[in-house]
C-alpha cells in the first residue's frame, strides 16, 4: 500500500512499527478510524476502540507525535493524522499438534504499521476552532434542555406514583360498596319472596278438613 503513496508530498513526522504481531487487515480496520482526523479525536477513538490492534496503533501514533514535537519542533495541539497504512510482513510458520500423532501448519502473520502526523494549516485551524465552538454551544444547550426535561418527567412520575395508591383505594372502596349494596338488594328480594305466600294455600277448604 505504501507504494501508492507519494511520501515526498506528505510533510510531517513519521513513525513505523515493523514486524507487529498482528495481521495487516486487522491493523487497517483501526487505521481507518484515525486517518485525516485531529490528534485529540484520533487518541479518543483509539482509547475507546475495543480491537486489540488499537493498542499497537496508539503506540505508533504517540511515537509519531513525539518525533514531531522533538525533531520537527511542531505543536502537538495543531497536529493531525496525515496518513497511515499497514503493509504485510513475513509470515511465521508453526506446527500445531493434532490427534493420532498428526500436526497441522499454522501461520502467524506480521505487519509493518506506519503513521504520519502533520501540522494543520491556518485555514484548517480556524475551521476546527469554529466547529468546536459551535458544537460546544449546541452541546451545552442540548444538555440543559435534556436536564430540564428529565427533571419535569421525574416530577410528573412522582406525582403520579403518589396519587396512584389513593385512586386505587377509592376504586376498591367503591367496588366494595357496590357489592354490599347488591348483596343487600338480593337478600331483601329473597326475603320478600319467602314472606309473601299465596292466601289460597294457607286457607284450607272446610270440606277437606272434615
Amino acid at each position: 500500500m505504501s507504494g501508492l503513496i507519494d511520501l515526498d508530498v506528505i510533510a510531517g513526522a513519521k513513525a513505523t512499527h515493523k514486524y507487529a504481531r498482528l495481521s495487516a487487515s486487522k491493523a487497517r480496520v483501526v487505521l481507518n478510524l484515525i486517518r485525516d482526523e485531529d490528534l485529540a479525536l484520533a487518541r479518543d477513538r483509539l482509547r475507546f476502540c475495543e480491537r486489540g490492534a488499537a493498542e499497537v496503533v496508539s503506540k505508533v501514533l504517540e511515537s509519531a507525535v513525539a518525533n514531531a514535537t522533538n525533531n520537527e519542533q511542531l505543536d502537538a495541539d495543531e497536529l493531525y493524522v496525515a496518513e497511515c497504512w499497514a503493509d504485510e510482513g513475513p509470515v511465521l510458520k508453526r506446527w500445531r499438534p493434532r490427534a493420532r500423532g498428526r500436526a497441522t501448519r499454522i501461520f502467524k502473520q506480521t505487519s509493518h504499521i506506519t503513521v504520519i502526523v502533520a501540522q494543520l494549516s491556518p485555514e484548517e485551524l480556524e475551521m476546527r476552532e469554529a466547529r468546536l465552538a459551535a458544537s460546544g454551544s449546541q452541546t451545552a444547550a442540548a444538555a440543559r434542555a435534556a436536564r430540564v426535561a428529565a427533571s419535569r418527567a421525574t416530577t410528573d412520575t412522582d406525582e403520579a406514583d403518589e396519587s396512584a395508591p389513593d385512586d386505587a383505594d377509592d376504586i376498591v372502596a367503591t367496588a366494595d360498596e357496590a357489592a354490599e349494596a347488591a348483596i343487600d338488594d338480593t337478600g331483601e328480594a329473597i326475603a320478600a319472596e319467602v314472606d309473601v305466600a299465596d292466601p289460597e294455600e294457607d286457607v284450607a277448604d272446610p270440606e277437606e278438613r272434615n
